[in-house]
This record gives structure tokens, C-alpha cells and sequence, in this order.
């Protein structure tokens, strides 16, 4: 027997107009379900016409910052990522907007976010708060309020976000708490999610082979089953969000795609996104550091992104209080979530609602190769670095 994350969609569930006068529109209720599951009974799941997706729950971690208390020397009182995403220059500050952070929690009472109405949700069974200042620090790019005089977020007119603890202290979590908070934030209203963690393939596989003594050929063979459920499952996560906003709101999700390439061995060697990034519909970010001769991907940053962002000497929000720089494709992210909020804000001033479609392509296509050194390779960029509407 062996643990499942079964996604369950019960039809018809929720009724009521949409956007269009007189449209009527229905809405899938999504069930995350977590039970031990026979090799047998896998058949009847697959059987199941309720049932969308399913995948062995697994762990999943924080994407670890590759530096963490970096002393960042900001100029102009604007942190350098926040001027190069285009946030310092824009009219939207992501008023009216609500955002979800799935991360390691927040510690609610940090300076840098006395003027927003943060709702916490515990799925680790450690309790609120932020033990280890992963999520803290996520959250002040996307809407921290200045602290010292520096300006640390991208949309500092978020009024409301939601916090989901799904990781422990530790920076670990499982496809099931991953899962329940998507449900979550999309439930209780959140028009952008942002996660910086992912499944650490190679990991899994040594984990097997050590602690159950398995050939390395099983092991890695369970764990690429597992790695197949687990981005379908994320997928139709994703897919299911964009076909209930009709009735709700569109919802885009925004995924680090992790820090484990390591291009100053070689230009070679470069890991490919993993889940959630690597599922459909849900928005993998690169990370971009600064060089003398203009923006460069991250040694470490994954490749297969959508969009880029910068992820280098990020200064950000510390969890003990006051400021602190990171580095990782997890600093990245938030630049990502923070500047769709400022387009669902734009969306929402000019047509009073938020298209799905529109908002992910408008965000992806947001991204400019023009301060990018050349030549570049679009796997590691993307689109590009990631621009606040102006």
C-alpha cells in the first residue's frame, strides 16, 4: 500500500451568472483526497469518472536559497529588482488584488506588512508563523511595504494576501499539503498563487535507494512514476483554476523552477524544471542576475521556463525583523506573482474583470529579451525578464 493525492471533481457543484448578464455558468467542486492505495485499486481510480488526476504523495521542499543574509547594497532607496522589472515606473500597485504565497509561512507582524490584511493557514501541523523565513522573505517582494526607507515590493498596494503554510521549519512539505493549499487560495478567492518549492527528483531517488535499499534502476523508476502523476496532477490543478473563473475569478500560478543546474561547471549543465513548475498551466520562473554587461540567467537557475525575473542578492523582508538578502529561482517567483497582480489590477480598472486567458498571456508576454546579454537561449529566459504594465 502507498500513500495517494487524489483530485476529485464533483459536477455540477457550484451554480451562478458570470460575467456576462444573464450567463449562466457552472463550477467544478474540487476535493484533494489523501489514502493508502493497493497496486490494484490504482485500476479503479483510473476507472473513476469523478476522479481527474492522482499521484503518489511525495515530499516536496523549499527551493533552498543558494545564498541566504547577503548584505545587498541598494541604490535610490528601490531594490535593483524592483527597477527591473518595471514596478518603480508603473501606475498599478496591485490595490484590489488578492495574492496567495504557498511557502514556509510569514511572520505577520514584520514591519513590512502592517498595512495588509494577512490570512494564515497552517498545513504542516506546526502552527502559523514562519520558523524559517523562506515564505517571510517570498512575501516581502510581492508586497512588502518599505522598511528603512528602501522600497523592497513589487506591489506594495496589495491590501489583502494569503498565506499557506506548506512547508515546515525545515522547508519540507508533501504533494498533499502542496495540493490542499492550491485549493485553498483558489477557494477563498486569490487571483495570483505563488510557490517557490518543487520535488527533488535525484533526491528521491538516492532516498529510495538508501533508506529501502533498492536497486537504483526501481528506485528511479518509482520515482519517474511518481514525478508523472505528480505534474498531472498539479496540471489539472491549474487547468481546473482558469475554467472556474467564469464564476469566481482567474487565477494564474506562478512556480519557481528550482536551483539545482550548475553552469559554472560548464554551460552544459543545466537541470530541467521540476513539478509544480513543470506542469501545464502553471507559470515556470527563471532567475536573472546583474553582470557588467547587462542581465544574465542564474548559474543555478533551471532551465524550460516561461518568463524570467531577477533572483540574485535579493533584498527582501527578514523573518527576525528588518532586511536580508537571498538568492535562488524562489526570489525570482515573486517578481513574477507581484507583477501579475499589477496587470489583474489593470484588467480590472479598464474592464472591471479579469480574463484568464488574457492575464497568463498578457503576463508571459510581458518579458523582454532587450537588457538580456546575447546570445540568448529562450529554455533559460523564456520570454524573458518579466515587466510591469505601464
Amino acid at each position: 500500500m502507498e500513500k495517494y493525492v487524489v483530485l476529485r471533481v464533483l459536477r455540477p457543484a457550484i451554480t451562478g451568472f458570470g460575467p456576462a448578464i444573464g450567463q449562466h455558468v457552472i463550477a467544478d467542486e474540487i476535493k484533494i483526497e489523501t489514502s493508502e492505495v493497493s497496486r490494484r485499486e490504482i485500476g479503479d481510480l483510473k476507472r473513476d469518472p469523478q476522479i481527474q488526476a492522482f499521484a503518489p504523495d511525495i515530499q516536496i521542499k523549499l527551493y533552498e536559497p543558494v545564498a541566504r543574509d547577503i548584505d545587498v547594497k541598494e541604490k535610490d532607496g528601490t531594490a535593483w529588482g524592483i527597477r527591473a522589472v518595471g514596478a518603480d515606473t508603473t501606475p498599478f500597485s496591485g490595490k484590489g488584488i488578492t495574492v496567495a504565497i504557498l511557502d514556509t509561512g510569514i511572520n505577520a507582524a514584520h514591519e513590512a506588512f502592517h498595512s495588509v490584511k494577512i490570512t494564515e493557514q497552517d498545513f504542516t501541523g506546526e502552527g502559523n508563523g514562519d520558523r524559517n523565513g523562506h515564505g517571510t522573505h517570498c512575501a516581502g517582494i510581492i508586497f512588502g511595504q518599505a522598511v528603512d526607507g528602501l522600497r523592497i515590493g513589487v506591489a506594495p498596494g496589495i491590501q489583502q494576501a494569503l498565506i499557506g503554510k506548506v512547508l515546515d521549519s525545515q522547508g519540507r512539505g508533501s504533494t498533499a499539503s502542496i495540493s490542499k493549499g492550491i485549493q485553498w487560495a483558489l477557494d477563498t478567492g486569490a487571483q495570483v498563487i505563488s510557490m517557490s518549492l518543487g520535488m527533488d527528483f535525484p533526491g528521491q531517488v538516492q532516498r529510495l535507494v538508501q533508506e529501502s535499499n533498492l536497486p537504483i534502476d526501481l528506485a528511479t523508476s518509482k520515482v519517474l512514476e511518481a514525478y508523472l502523476g505528480n505534474v498531472s496532477l498539479f496540471g489539472k490543478l491549474a487547468e481546473l483554476a482558469q475554467s472556474r473563473s467564469a464564476l469566481f475569478q482567474a487565477t494564474v500560478i506562478v512556480a519557481a523552477s528550482g536551483n539545482e543546474s550548475q553552469r559554472d561547471k560548464g554551460a552544459d549543465y543545466e537541470i530541467a524544471v521540476s513539478p509544480p513548475a513543470s506542469a501545464d498551466h502553471i507559470c515556470a520562473v527563471g532567475a536573472l542576475m546583474k553582470s557588467e554587461n547587462g542581465l544574465d540567467v542564474a548559474t543555478f537557475s533551471n532551465t524550460s521556463v516561461a518568463i524570467s525575473a531577477p533572483g540574485v542578492a535579493i533584498t527582501s523582508a527578514n523573518a527576525d525583523g528588518g532586511l536580508t538578502g537571498m538568492s535562488g529561482t524562489s526570489m525570482a517567483a515573486p517578481h513574477v506573482a507581484g507583477v501579475a497582480a499589477l496587470w489583474a489590477e489593470k484588467f480590472l480598472s479598464e474592464t472591471g474583470r479579469i480574463d484568464a486567458t488574457a492575464f497568463s498571456a498578457k503576463l508571459i508576454a510581458s518579458g523582454t529579451h532587450n537588457d538580456l546579454i546575447k546570445p540568448i537561449d529562450t529554455m533559460d529566459v523564456g520570454t524573458g525578464i518579466v515587466q510591469a504594465p505601464q
